[in-house]
This record gives C-alpha cells, sequence and structure tokens, in this order.
C-alpha cells in the first residue's frame, strides 16, 4: 500500500487573517439569504454586498437595507458589524481566555496584526480592555439614546433603535434602520451628541482609550495617543467650519435649515465623514469644493486600532511632518520632541502609495463600466476604501462589475492596504550591503 503524503499549507499571520475574514464574511451572506432574513428575494450579489459593508463596518448598500430586511435580517447585520469593528481574531481570542486556554506565539502574532500593534507585548490585555471599554460605552450610549427613541417609538422598539445605532455608531459602521440615515434627527442634540461621540470614541482607535485609561494625564500619553487626539480635534473643527461655510446657501443640503440645524449638521458631517457614514443632510447635490473636503476626509480615515478605515490619520500626519521636515533641510523626522523612526515613513509611504493605485484602478474600471459623473465615482471609491459608507447616489445603481470592485475596496478598506500587499509578497531578509549611489528625482 503506497503511502499518501499530505501537503501542509503554512499561511502567514497576515493570509491567515484575510482567511478567517472572508470566510466570515461568506457565512454572513449565506445567513443574509435566507427566507427569514428578508423580506423580498435578495440577489446573491447584493447578500455579498451587504455582509461586506457590515463586516467592513462602511455602511453602503445596493437595496435599501432598512426596508428590504427582517428583524433577522438586522441582528445578522449588527452581529458582522460589532465582530467587523472589534475584529473576529479578537472575539476567537475572547473565547480561548474564557475557556482557559493557552493563548500562544501564533496567537499573539495574528493579534497584533490584526490590531495593527507595532510589539507583541500587552496585546492579550488590550483584547480584554478592548471588550471591556467598548460593550461598556455601548450600553452606555444604549441607554443615552434611549430617551430620545422610547418615548417617540414605544419600549421595545425604541430599545432596539437605541442599540442598533450604538452598535453602527460605535463600531463606525453608518447603517441605519431608517431609509434617509439620521436626516430626520438633523437638529436632535440627543441624536447629534450621542451618535458623534461613539463615532469618535470608536475612530481615536482601542491603543488610545487603553492608554488614556492607565495614564489619566495628557502629559504622560504616549506620542500615538496624543497625535490622535490633537489630530482628531483640529480635524473634525476645521471640518465643520468648512463645512458651514461652503453648504450655507445650498439649499439641498444646509440652505434651508436655521442656524442651530446648520451648525448641528455641520457639525455631525465632520464627525463622521473620516469614516462612520452616518448622514443628516442629503450628499447627492453637495457643491464641489464640499466633495472634494469628503474626498479627503475619507481617504484619512479614522485611527490605527480602530473600528474604522482609510490610510489612517496618523499615516497622513507621519508624511505631512516628513515633507514639512524635507522642506527645512532637515534629516531627522521630529514630532512632539520625539524622532520618528524611518521604516515608520517607509510604511506611511507604503500605505499611501498601495491605497492610491488601489483608488486609481477601481476608479478607472468604474469609469468604463459605470454611467456616472467622474466625482460621483470617485466619491464611492473612496467611500468604499475609508469604510465610510457615504455615498452621492451611485450605489444603488451600480452594475454587477460595479458592485464587485467595490466589495473588493471595502475589503482592503478595512484589513489595510499593506497587509493584503505583505500577505502575497515573499518577505526577503537581505544578507548583502551594496554601496550608495544618488539618482535624480524631482
Amino acid at each position: 500500500m503506497s503511502k499518501i503524503k499530505h501537503k501542509v499549507i503554512h499561511l502567514s499571520p497576515s493570509q491567515l487573517l484575510i482567511l478567517v475574514f472572508f470566510t466570515a464574511i461568506m457565512l454572513g451572506t449565506c445567513l443574509l439569504k435566507l427566507p427569514i432574513a428578508s423580506f423580498h428575494y435578495v440577489r446573491w450579489i447584493d447578500a455579498l454586498f451587504t455582509a461586506t459593508s457590515a463586516m467592513t463596518v462602511t455602511g453602503l448598500s445596493t437595496i435599501n437595507s432598512a426596508k428590504e430586511f427582517t428583524l433577522f435580517g438586522q441582528f445578522v447585520i449588527i452581529a458582522l458589524i460589532q465582530i467587523g469593528g472589534l475584529g473576529i481574531v479578537s472575539f476567537a481570542l475572547l473565547i480561548f481566555i474564557m475557556l482557559g486556554k493557552k493563548i500562544g506565539l501564533k496567537e499573539r502574532i495574528l493579534i497584533q496584526q490584526s490590531l495593527n500593534q507595532t510589539s507583541l507585548g500587552g496585546v492579550i490585555k488590550l483584547v480584554r480592555n478592548l471588550f471591556l471599554f467598548s460593550f461598556m460605552i455601548e450600553f452606555i450610549a444604549m441607554l443615552f439614546l434611549s430617551i430620545k427613541w422610547i418615548p417617540e417609538y414605544g419600549f421595545w422598539r425604541g430599545i432596539f433603535y437605541s442599540f442598533f445605532h450604538s452598535i453602527s455608531a460605535f463600531n463606525n459602521a453608518g447603517f441605519s434602520v431608517w431609509s434617509d440615515n439620521l436626516i430626520r434627527y438633523v437638529g436632535d442634540p440627543i441624536v447629534n451628541i450621542g451618535i458623534t461621540g461613539l463615532i469618535i470614541l470608536g475612530g481615536i482607535g482601542f491603543t488610545v482609550m487603553s492608554d488614556i485609561w492607565s495614564k489619566k494625564s495628557f502629559r504622560k500619553l504616549s506620542l500615538h495617543s496624543k497625535i490622535m487626539i490633537i489630530g482628531t480635534i483640529v480635524t473634525n473643527l476645521l471640518a465643520m467650519v468648512f463645512i458651514y461655510i461652503l453648504e450655507y446657501h445650498n439649499p439641498h443640503t444646509l440652505g434651508h435649515l436655521s442656524t442651530p440645524d446648520k451648525l448641528w449638521a455641520s457639525y455631525f458631517q465632520a464627525v463622521t465623514t473620516r469614516t462612520a457614514g452616518f448622514q443628516t443632510m442629503d450628499l447627492s447635490n453637495l457643491k464641489e469644493p464640499t466633495a472634494l473636503l469628503f474626498l479627503i476626509l475619507m481617504f484619512i480615515g479614522a485611527g490605527s486600532a480602530s473600528t474604522g478605515g482609510g490610510i489612517k490619520l496618523t499615516t497622513f500626519i507621519v508624511i505631512v511632518i516628513s515633507v514639512i521636515t524635507f522642506i527645512k533641510g532637515k534629516q531627522e523626522i521630529v514630532l512632539a520632541k520625539r524622532t520618528i523612526a524611518n521604516s515608520i515613513l517607509l510604511k506611511s509611504l507604503a500605505i499611501f502609495s498601495i491605497a492610491l493605485l488601489a483608488i486609481f484602478l477601481s476608479v478607472f474600471v468604474l469609469c468604463i463600466t459605470e454611467k456616472a459623473p467622474f466625482l460621483k465615482v470617485l466619491f464611492e471609491v473612496i467611500s468604499a476604501f475609508g469604510t465610510v459608507g457615504l455615498t452621492m447616489g451611485l450605489t444603488t445603481k451600480l452594475t454587477i462589475i460595479g458592485k464587485i470592485i467595490i466589495i473588493m475596496m471595502m475589503f482592503i478598506g478595512k484589513l489595510g492596504p499593506l497587509t493584503l500587499a505583505v500577505s502575497f509578497a515573499k518577505s526577503e531578509q537581505a544578507s548583502i550591503r551594496y554601496p550608495n549611489e544618488d539618482i535624480l528625482t524631482g
């Protein structure tokens, strides 16, 4: 009898992360295709699109998810959002911890990859804090939002709406139970404060939240935490001012609103545009300068180890500081009296370049397949990459090819362009050093 040889396939942490994430999306697709999940027939491509959008915490939908999916379907979507936002690997690790299983080196490396950490030290503690903070914040937010929605919709429906939106907002997903998203609550303080508070907390990253919890002093925080906090505040304030000025007289967005509602809408959209995808004003008729501002915000995205997408705020800041450093003729990148390693700059430039390449190729294909203006196509692609979920009305009109392209962009945006690139690249350690030689650039 001949011996049968079994070939063992060894996957890197990045490849394993992609496989697990893809499997979860396929499972979500099958659940959304069940008859009890929808009121009407849902095509496979639309179920796949919705499952990917939920798992990548994006919020784009080719069908009216608020009307098409039953209560069971809504629970499937919210489960995918929670798992995708906090990380499927983190959930697996939580089960391991609860069962008393030993967490080995391979599991720690996988957690490091999924949470975008620079070292293996403290990843288990970070995961514990991740779940503690997330569930606590979502529960408090649910109670806060229920102050508005229980009197309006009754106890059980009000609780469900509060539960759904607290998870969707904290995970920066942008899914809503209403067809007009949150436009009906444009001037409501409770909804505005509750939703934007969740978006900001979910968007600054679990590393920052854990750092704040343990240090309790801004001066003692890590450089990453300081950059994220200051960068988030400055970005949101500048975006709010520009949106208010640019859209003030636009009758389709802010023009018809009262002054307080204009301020609420500008603030809400400034916060949500970077990654969350909720909206309290119609975006289909934005002025072109505002649309360009939105494109920049969506491309930058949220923070590392957060529920959001994009190239990440810290990546953008490192690149900007490096350009300023070069213009000043300095050799080292210094920020807040700390030197930024060249490896961080190289990683930031790699993320930026791969993201631009993916966006360019996607826009190129969609310009061929979709009958839509260039601005709407570009807006859709960057919204998918940033896992934002905002649209200028193109999502429901996408062709089959268009839907596949946007699905791929949501996948890339959530896992990160560098993670996908590394998973397919063969790592090589340089054993020989070669002499330097200059080349002409610029």
